[in-house]
């Protein structure tokens, strides 16, 4: 028939293609970590605060200016990259310290201890993800949001462990105060970051942020008429622990 030309089965050539643009974006989204692994490397090497050139960065991986840019609409399009990258890494470290093991000492110590080394180790990391890049402001701050949101959880089931009564009232200040708490955390170490000797040492600094959350948690729960234990383990107050015999079903599982 006039107008028809001989071709493969459908389907194939669009296979072909999917896989070439597959293969594409993987090879894109490689080079861009590429990218931003150089410019955490780059940010490391220096001074916190100092300006890192685009230059630097492109050198350190390799590439030239342009080719970067390939993967960047501007500037604060691989700033912005570079802050989710190093924020991303902070919550490697962190998120898995916000868990109910331990007793409260225990869980209020390992988190503050986990953000202030993990500060102290990367200090121009902490200043370049505090940039506040635009109307939503620095990573640092967006970052907050999240672990906020992990701790209020945390309290949460730590009341309901412990038999609180809470009020709606209660319920609805506990959002705004988990927040401030973590945000006062952030803001000591931040304090501590500038300052030109840091002192205390990161273990002092990390005990006594620790000390100041507990006294602020306790002050809270006794206003709630609930007497805290620092030292018991949350594990005692399971009342109901689940059969250690019992067959997991598929695809279920329990975390702490």
């Amino acid at each position: 028939m006039s107008g028809t030309t001989a071709s493969t089965p459908p389907g194939r050539p669009a296979a072909r293609r999917d896989g070439r643009r597959d293969r594409w974006d993987a090879h894109k989204a490689e080079r861009r970590e590429h990218v931003l692994a150089a410019a955490v490397a780059v940010i490391e090497e220096g001074e916190a605060g100092a300006e890192v050139p685009v230059s630097a960065i492109a050198a350190r991986a390799g590439l030239s200016r342009t080719v970067l840019y390939r993967h960047f609409a501007d500037r604060a399009d691989l700033d912005a990259a570079v802050q989710a990258h190093i924020v991303q890494q902070l919550f490697d470290e962190l998120l898995p310290a916000v868990t109910l093991e331990g007793s409260i000492g225990d869980i209020i110590e390992r988190i503050v201890a986990t953000y202030v080394a993990w500060s102290a180790a990367h200090p121009s990391l902490h200043r370049m993800i505090e940039s506040d890049l635009g109307p939503g402001g620095g990573a640092v701050t967006q970052g907050t949001e999240v672990v906020a949101g992990q701790v209020l959880a945390l309290i949460v089931a730590a009341l309901q462990l412990l038999g609180a009564e809470i009020t709606e009232d209660d319920a609805a200040v506990l959002d705004p105060l988990t927040h401030g708490l973590v945000g006062a955390v952030v803001a000591a170490v931040r304090r501590w970051l500038a300052l030109p000797e840091r002192r205390p040492d990161a273990v002092v600094l990390a005990e006594t942020v620790t000390d100041s959350v507990w006294y602020l948690l306790d002050g809270h729960a006794r206003a709630l008429g609930v007497e805290l234990d620092r030292d018991q383990p949350l594990a005692d107050l399971f009342e109901d622990p689940a059969p250690p015999t019992a067959p997991a079903a598929d695809g279920a599982g329990s975390t702490t």
